[in-house]
C-alpha cells in the first residue's frame, strides 16, 4: 500500500432501496470524517431516500436494482483509493476512516470489515454477533452488513462485485483471500434488526446458513434468489 496511506480518500458507497426510514442515521454516522465522499446509488426508490441522501450533501445515483450492480455502478463514479461498502440500515462508528486507513497501512492488508452490533436487545441476536465475530475471525469471510472495505487497485484487480442476483459479497470476499488477510477491525458497526425480526432470530440464522452450504454445493445465485424472494427476505 502508498506510503501516504493516511492521506488517501475514502468512497463510502451505500446502496439504497426505499431506505427513507433509515439513511438518514447511515449518512450521518460517515461524519465527522477526513478526506470522505458518500456515494448513494438508488435502485428505483418510491419514497424520499434519494431527497434525503441529496440534502446530506450526499452524491446521489441511479442504478437497476440489485445490490452487486448498484455498488459497481457506485465504483464507476468514485474517486477514492479505498472503497467503502455500507449497507442503507448500518452506521459507521465514530473515527470509522482513521481505523480503515490505519489497518490498510499494515504490511500486505489490502481489505477488511468491522464487528458486527445489532441494535435491539434480544439475548439470540448476542449469539449471532458472537458466530459473527468467530466466523470473521476463524475463516476471514465478513458479509456486507459488517462494511466490508478494499482498495480500489484491489477491487479493480478481481474484476469487481459478481454480477449475481445474491452472494455477492461471499463471492467477492473469496475472491479477495488470495490476495491478502480479510482484517477485522474490533469496533462494530450498527446495523438492524429488522431481517432477523421479521421471521425470527433462529429461523432467519438457519435459513442464511442453508443459503451459504447451498452455494458451496452449486446451487445456482439465481435459484437462491427465487427462493429467497419466497421468504419474503428484507434485501435488495
Amino acid at each position: 500500500m502508498m506510503e501516504n496511506i493516511h492521506n488517501l480518500r475514502i468512497s463510502v458507497i451505500i446502496p439504497t432501496l426505499n431506505e427513507s426510514d433509515n439513511i438518514q442515521s447511515t449518512i450521518n454516522s460517515t461524519q465527522p470524517s477526513t478526506n470522505v465522499e458518500v456515494i448513494v446509488v438508488d435502485g428505483g426508490s418510491n419514497d424520499n431516500t434519494p431527497m434525503i441522501a441529496q440534502s446530506l450533501g450526499a452524491t446521489v445515483i441511479s442504478s437497476l436494482p440489485g445490490r452487486a450492480v448498484q455498488m459497481n455502478t457506485g465504483v464507476a463514479i468514485a474517486s477514492g483509493e479505498i472503497l467503502l461498502f455500507l449497507h442503507a440500515d448500518t452506521c459507521l462508528p465514530p473515527g470509522f476512516d482513521t481505523m480503515i486507513r490505519a489497518k490498510l497501512a499494515e504490511p500486505g492488508v489490502i481489505a477488511g470489515a468491522f464487528t458486527l452490533k445489532i441494535d435491539a436487545p434480544h439475548w439470540g441476536l448476542r449469539l449471532v454477533e458472537w458466530g459473527v465475530k468467530w466466523r470473521s475471525r476463524l475463516w476471514q469471510m465478513p458479509y456486507g452488513d459488517q462494511a466490508i472495505f478494499v482498495t480500489a487497485s484491489a477491487f479493480n484487480k478481481i474484476g469487481g462485485f459478481p454480477q449475481m442476483p445474491i452472494m455477492e459479497d461471499f463471492q467477492m470476499i473469496r475472491l479477495l483471500k488470495p490476495l491478502s488477510k480479510i482484517t477485522i477491525i474490533q469496533v462494530p458497526v450498527i446495523t438492524s434488526p429488522r431481517r432477523w425480526l421479521k421471521k425470527g432470530i433462529f429461523k432467519t440464522t438457519l435459513l442464511n446458513q442453508i443459503i451459504v452450504i447451498a452455494y458451496l454445493c452449486g446451487v445456482s445465485p439465481e435459484r437462491i434468489r427465487k427462493w429467497y424472494r419466497r421468504e419474503k427476505f428484507t434485501r435488495i
